[in-house]
């Protein structure tokens, strides 16, 4: 069992907070404040997660440098009240910097109960292992 300690455990609801708050802001057909807010939730809590120096370690590692710079950029332009264009910049830096976990989450979530027979489903699973990069052998 991992140890998280009580600067984690606040990282953890802050993330989810920032996360729930970056939905909300989408689903308000991108208002500005509530990705705003979002976004700093959500920086704050990974910085207390993971720390600050391996966070800096993370982002700006030689491969990951053009999509930190579209993260901070997107962040930047939603807090100059441009949500519409922070938020898609921010989008690809996002994907940028995370989408070599795709596989991993698209694994994870298969193995749910509920959502696992929707994702392994012959109609829908050769779309989802397209995007998010899973190679599959013709054999």
């Amino acid at each position: 069992m991992w140890m998280i300690s009580e600067l984690q455990k606040v990282g953890v609801g802050l993330a989810a907070a920032g996360s729930i708050f970056l939905i909300l802001g989408v689903l308000t057909f991108f208002d500005s404040a509530l990705l705003a807010f979002g976004n700093v939730l959500f920086v704050a809590g990974v910085l207390l997660i993971i720390g600050h120096k391996k966070a800096l370690g993370f982002f700006f590692r030689p491969q990951k440098v053009r999509g930190a710079i579209c993260f901070i950029f997107g962040i930047f332009l939603i807090l100059c009240r441009r949500p519409i264009t922070g938020f898609i910049i921010e989008f690809c830096g996002i994907m940028a910097l995370f989408g070599d976990f795709f596989s991993v989450i698209i694994s994870f979530l298969r193995s749910l109960p509920f959502i696992g027979p929707v994702l392994s489903s012959p109609f829908i699973a050769p779309t989802i292992d397209r995007l998010a990069g899973i190679r599959i052998l013709p054999v």
